[in-house]
Order: C-alpha cells, then structure tokens, then sequence
C-alpha cells in the first residue's frame, strides 16, 4: 500500500488536528462529547487523526486508513450536529457566575461554526486524497472506490 505524503495533505491533517484540540473537543466540550453514541472504533480513528499526527508526519500515511480517518470524523461532525448543537447553548450556557462563564459561553456560542469549520477541513483533506489516489492508482482501481463506507461522507459533512 502506497503512503502520500504530500505537503498539502500534511498542512489539512495539522489543521484539521489543531482546530479539533481548540474548538470542537476542548474543556468545556469535551464531556457533551463523551454522551455522544460513538463506537470505540470511531472514537480511536477521530484521535488517531487529530492527535497522533507525528507518529504519520515522516513515514507517511496509507490512503485506506485516512479514508477510515475521514468516515470516522464525518460520523462525528453528524453526530455532533444532531446530538449537541440544538442544546448546547443551555447545557453549557447556564453555567454559574465565575472565570470560567464567559469562555464557557463563548464555546457555546461559537460550537456550531466551528464544527462547519472542522466539516469543511475534514472535506477539503477527503477532495485532496481522493485526487492524488486517483492519480496514483496505475492499473488497479483508486482505494476510495472499494470503500463502500465513503458513499455518505459527503454528505455526513455538509449536513444534509
């Protein structure tokens, strides 16, 4: 199995990595995260994605797996939008007085552009591989046509 390590696919897999850490699965988020019904299996790729870059960085990574990668954050984003987005505001809105209520509020506030923000990354990383598979695959078929799961991911990402 080839591996791509493209420069550009590198760049989308830190951002996609930095903006998860800072805005979607941060201190306040996180344990409305934890209610979601995600299997372990979907929970292991999302982290292997956005935390386990460096361990991909120099030797490469193989097109099979970032497609599992890709499914497992398309299953979150949908996850998140249905299960977190329309109560967030008053799950962590109503928090009491203190330091931690203004930030608390503002991952409230800005939850549901940040996902779209993440969406959109995780999409933009899916149309990348999915151009250098096709353009890498000589005689045999590109790996994202034997990859059934792939079908929903589009539109897992915009949300419709």
């Amino acid at each position: 199995m080839e591996r791509v390590k493209d420069a550009h696919i590198i760049r989308i897999i830190e951002q996609i990595g930095q903006h998860y850490q800072t805005n979607i699965a941060n201190r306040y988020v996180r344990p409305l995260l934890l209610q979601l019904q995600i299997d372990k299996n979907t929970w292991d790729q999302v982290e292997i994605l956005t935390e386990k870059m460096e361990l991909y960085r120099y030797q490469g990574f193989h097109v099979d797996d970032l497609y599992r990668q890709i499914i497992a954050c398309a299953r979150l984003i949908e996850s998140c939008r249905s299960g977190i987005v329309p109560t967030i505001r008053s799950r962590l809105g109503n928090a009491p007085p203190g330091p931690d209520k203004i930030l608390r509020e503002m991952a409230a506030n800005n939850f549901s552009s940040n996902l779209q923000v993440l969406a959109d990354l995780v999409n933009e990383l899916y149309v990348n591989l999915i151009e250098i598979d096709n353009s890498t695959a000589k005689k045999s078929k590109p790996v994202h046509t034997q990859m059934p799961d792939l079908h929903n991911v589009g539109r897992m990402l915009v949300g419709r």
